[in-house]
């Protein structure tokens, strides 16, 4: 068994790493906490409006809304992206704050953000200006549709993108029509990307002592994500159909109903499918040369489904997955989001954390000997401003003339 983030005993893989976060919503946040939870020392800097997910809710933390805590939330949506972080909360319309960030990026190894695109520059913040006076720097910017193209600069979100690069239109059935996914998949495959990128850049910036400038956008990501729909069309010139819980290239792959809770069946070659027969007590089926082979169950999936309905309908659901497992073959329950969370595979691979009033998601990402850890809960509005702008060198009064000006919120 794993430890749990809360009983990490080291600093992390990215000790040392220091990462200036101006990000907001979600894949730069995500991106940002992935860091954070490998040891990155990860200051979230906010607009005076504060990150607009604090208040996309409820549900929101318990203690919202009471005397002295933060008036803006925050959500649980909030809570779940941002912790090992510190918090500092800037107006960067004004020059001052701008100064500010210039003094802390003269300490920092990464900066992620995702402004709409011109805006940095407008700021005399753009990547010519970054790179001539920080050259060590890897400034990631995420997008929504990149900066060239007809569509370059316009605001991309999560489920718009989804709609245009086609993934709505390979998710749902007949019945449904095309639907997004139920979890903003884009948008956090956007931040593992992003973590990717500005892994590759540190790599190579040990060998040539340079940053350099990553751009990932949403569009750029949704498409990639089209597997194996895009070679699909590529190779097949075939347009892909709706077919709910199945699979287009795999079968059977799909949701079936049993007595009691609906299980899902992967059967990804022969000797599962061989595995699966016996364990339904049809092993004869494995034999037919309508089944026998991948494409033949393809080109027969209707008949396919058809003999296997009926069986499955019979016996209960939780107990033939697990024998179905047992036996070697991809199964599993159709579980809510309550079920899964309680799950004891859930507790054994420590993918829940809760501690010190806070409770979130646990890291994917196990490593032996840097395990991720819980550093920080995720900071209140401009919660470190004084303690962050004191390591930077600026005396108490400097900082209260920079809050009384606005700068600082």
């Amino acid at each position: 068994m794993f430890a749990s983030m809360t009983d990490a005993k080291n600093a992390g893989a990215l000790s040392g790493v220091r990462v200036v976060d101006l990000s907001r919503v979600l894949g730069g946040p995500y991106a940002t906490q992935v860091l954070g939870d490998h040891g990155a020392d990860v200051l979230k800097i906010e607009p005076p409006q504060g990150d607009e997910t604090r208040e996309w809710g409820p549900p929101f933390r318990d203690d919202a809304g009471k005397p002295g805590k933060d008036p803006r939330g925050p959500s649980a949506y909030y809570l779940n992206i941002n912790r090992n972080k510190r918090g500092l909360a800037l107006d960067l319309t004004k020059e001052a704050a701008r100064a500010i960030v210039f003094r802390l990026l003269e300490g920092a190894d990464v900066l992620v953000e995702n402004f709409k695109i011109g805006t940095l520059e407008r700021w005399g913040m753009g990547w010519d200006v970054l790179s001539a006076r920080f050259p060590r720097l890897v400034h990631c910017r995420i997008s929504g549709f990149g900066a060239e193209g007809p569509l370059g600069g316009m605001p991309g979100y999560d489920a718009v993108v989804q709609t245009m690069t086609g993934l709505s239109s390979v998710t749902g059935s007949p019945a449904s029509g095309p639907v997004k996914m139920g979890t903003p998949v884009v948008d956090i495959a956007s931040g593992l990307n992003a973590v990717i990128g500005i892994l590759l850049a540190l790599r190579e910036r040990e060998k040539t002592g340079k940053g350099q400038f990553i751009e990932v956008a949403l569009y750029d990501v949704g498409l990639s994500l089209l597997h194996p729909h895009s070679a699909n069309w590529m190779w097949g010139n075939k347009l892909p159909q709706l077919v709910g819980n199945a699979h287009p290239n795999v079968a059977p792959y799909d949701l079936f109903a049993t007595a009691t809770r609906p299980i899902f069946l992967g059967v990804g070659n022969d000797g599962q499918f061989r595995k699966a027969c016996k364990v339904l007590k049809r092993a004869e089926l494995a034999d037919d040369p309508r089944f026998s082979s991948m494409a033949g169950r393809n080109t027969n999936r209707a008949a396919l489904t058809a003999i296997l309905a009926p069986i499955f309908a019979a016996v209960d659901g939780v107990a033939v997955a697990t024998e179905l497992l047992e036996a070697g073959v991809p199964a599993g329950p159709l579980n809510n989001v309550a079920e899964a969370l309680d799950d004891p595979q859930t507790q054994a691979r420590a993918m829940r954390v809760e501690t010190e009033g806070y409770k979130g998601m646990g890291s994917p990402i196990k490593m032996s000997g840097t395990p991720p850890a819980l550093h920080r809960t995720p900071p209140d509005f401009g919660e470190h401003n004084r303690e962050v702008l004191r390591a930077a060198g600026y005396s108490d009064a400097e900082i209260d003339a920079l809050k009384k000006a606005g700068a600082v919120v």
